[in-house]
């Protein structure tokens, strides 16, 4: 059955059986992960296959970040340096694929980066209450700068979907004028 009752008294489970309130800090951590990965899933919609199978992986990662949360002591959760260096080699690709402007940007310039954007903010946030929850629980290193990186590559993978719709909408303006002639 889906329903255990316990939620009912403000407790739930942690793996293994360990008991803790709905409240506890690694339960804000494992739902604000949940809710990232959800994000994730809504920016997969409008993306491009190639960029569908990154974000599955990295929703991979996450269902494996947060068993490892639920059991830290449990080494087959633990993340890797490779892991890191997954997400930095697809931001150096995507970095070096255009000519991103170092300015502040207004977020939502198409829908692709404006999914992808609010994945950023929500990967940020996790990565806020994993350092809370680290002040007194284990928790995996490499996982925190996993999380890290995955705000960057997220920015960058918005901002290279702003840059492809702007080019588009060149095109498109082109092809219109063109055909006014």
């Amino acid at each position: 059955m889906i329903y255990t009752k316990n939620g009912d008294e403000g407790r739930t489970s942690l793996m293994n059986n360990i008991g803790v309130s709905k409240c506890d800090d690694r339960m804000e951590l494992l739902g604000t992960i949940d809710e990232l990965s959800s994000q994730i899933g809504m920016a997969k919609v409008v993306a491009s296959a190639i960029v569908s199978e990154r974000l599955s992986r990295i929703q991979e990662d996450l269902m494996r970040m947060m068993a490892g949360i639920a059991d830290p002591g449990n080494g087959k959760y633990r993340f890797a340096e490779e892991d890191v260096s997954r997400l930095e080699t697809a931001i150096d690709a995507i970095e070096n694929s255009f000519s991103r402007e170092k300015a502040f940007v207004l977020y939502g310039g198409c829908e692709k980066s404006a999914r992808l954007d609010v994945a950023r903010a929500v990967a940020r946030r996790a990565e806020r209450r994993f350092w809370k929850v680290a002040k007194g629980h284990a928790v995996d290193k490499k996982a925190a700068k996993y999380l890290n990186r995955l705000s960057d590559y997220l920015y960058v993978e918005a901002r290279y979907a702003d840059e492809q719709d702007k080019i588009c909408r060149e095109v498109a303006s082109q092809v219109v004028k063109e055909l006014g002639r």
